[in-house]
């Protein structure tokens, strides 16, 4: 099923709010070449960043092509339309190669009911006793149960055709990577619930090249995985072997992956992510977002003087506004007010103090992943600064540069794609 362009086994989705990173973002990649593992980046941007931010994807397009030209890259990069639907996809079409297909809002709606009896016909080998190779125990399912399952996830998938097809009408066929996401929804998939949905995305003829599904515990914005990771890791492996199977059984394209969404800063369970991936020779995308940011507001705290007055100004504001910011986000954060320290304390901050409570070390006592949390989403802030944040970035680059190299490397690609 799949021609044209392919995306390698390894990908790491970098997230470049204000478009002054991917160089930095670049060399991280370029380490793990060092290390003998090729990671390609995947700049990923939504509409709502770029709606925030008042910026447009073709800047996006622009910072990324400058810094593969700048430092020589000579291997695959692409630029995601992340999270898109045919409402926002039309500003993505011209600079993007690489599309989220958003479906959440359909997940849960019924299809119709010839659609999914239609489904159900299709694929009688989904109902009785369902086998799929690496898991220890056979799967056993009914009509009912498929029929259920078809109920949640149908109208979605063909949702995601519909976006497909016009991406195709508007690009052209294999001109573009395609995900599709199915991890905004209240419940794990179990692998014979993923087996379902790929079966259903294969009937549509998407040709999807990774798929990002529900995984238990709470993947917050920005700090560690929260739940069980011996569960997690079951669940990757199994979610492995479903796809494997799919592949074989129905014509998927082979380097279909899982994607890791909110993926940046999931410390505790990087080291389960790269020994399944060894384990079953299989490729990963870890996306990363906001961690980016971040870095920027700590390069410029470390830098002193006038950029740790940014960015403690950018923590006045975020604390004067948190219940604005927090709304888009409130299922993707958890912040303890009570931790949050006033900004009358931060304003008396020493650079030191300022990074230690946001670099994200959970063995300095200082940490504070509240405080780290109201940051995370307190990108608009900076946004409004507009030129003065840009040109303090500019103006501290070397040392904003070093913390987003050094992140990104060192405590996301090394873990998950080199394992050491």
């Amino acid at each position: 099923m799949s021609e044209g362009l392919v995306l390698p086994k390894f990908s790491v989705g970098v997230g470049d709010r204000f478009a002054h990173q991917a160089k930095a973002q670049l060399a991280a990649c370029i380490k793990a070449g060092e290390a003998g593992v090729e990671v390609v980046p995947v700049w990923n941007k939504s509409n709502r960043e770029h709606t925030i931010i008042g910026t447009d994807p073709n800047q996006t397009r622009k910072a990324a092509d400058a810094a593969v030209k700048e430092l020589g890259w000579s291997k695959p990069y692409f630029l995601d339309a992340d999270h898109i639907n045919l409402k926002t996809v039309d500003r993505f079409i011209e600079p993007c190669d690489f599309f989220t297909l958003d479906v959440a809002d359909e997940i849960g709606k019924p299809a119709k009911p010839e659609d999914v009896d239609a489904f159900v016909a299709r694929h009688s080998e989904l109902i009785g006793t369902v086998t799929i190779p690496r898991i220890a125990e056979p799967f056993q399912t009914d009509v009912a149960f498929v029929k259920g399952v078809a109920n949640k996830f149908l109208a979605a998938v063909q949702d995601a055709g519909k976006i497909y097809r016009y991406l195709v009408e508007k690009k052209g066929k294999g001109k573009f990577v395609a995900e599709v996401s199915m991890d905004e929804t209240d419940f794990p998939q179990t692998p014979v619930e993923l087996l379902i949905i790929l079966a259903a995305i294969a009937d549509e003829q998407i040709p999807i090249q990774t798929i990002a599904p529900k995984f238990t515990g709470r993947f917050n914005k920005g700090v560690d995985y929260v739940g069980d990771v011996a569960q997690f890791t079951k669940e990757f492996e199994e979610d492995l072997a479903a796809i494997a199977f799919a592949i074989k059984r129905y014509g998927l394209p082979e380097n279909l992956k899982l994607s890791v969404h909110s993926g940046s800063d999931k410390f505790s369970i990087y080291k389960a992510i790269h020994e399944a991936v060894v384990k079953f020779d299989a490729g990963v995308h870890l996306k990363t977002a906001g961690t980016t940011w971040l870095e920027e507001l700590i390069g410029l705290a470390e830098a002193g003087g006038s950029g740790l007055e940014i960015a403690k100004e950018v923590y006045r504001e975020a604390y004067a506004h948190s219940d604005e910011l927090r709304g888009p986000y409130a299922t993707v954060i958890d912040i303890d007010d009570a931790k949050l320290p006033k900004p009358e304390e931060v304003d008396g901050w020493t650079s030191k103090q300022f990074t230690d409570a946001l670099r994200h070390d959970q063995s300095n006592a200082a940490y504070n992943s509240s405080f780290r949390q109201l940051l995370h989403v307190g990108f608009k802030i900076a946004a409004k600064m507009g030129d003065k944040y840009l040109n303090a970035l500019e103006a501290n680059e070397e040392i904003v540069a070093k913390n987003v190299t050094t992140n990104l490397y060192d405590r996301h690609i090394r873990p998950v794609f080199v394992g050491k």
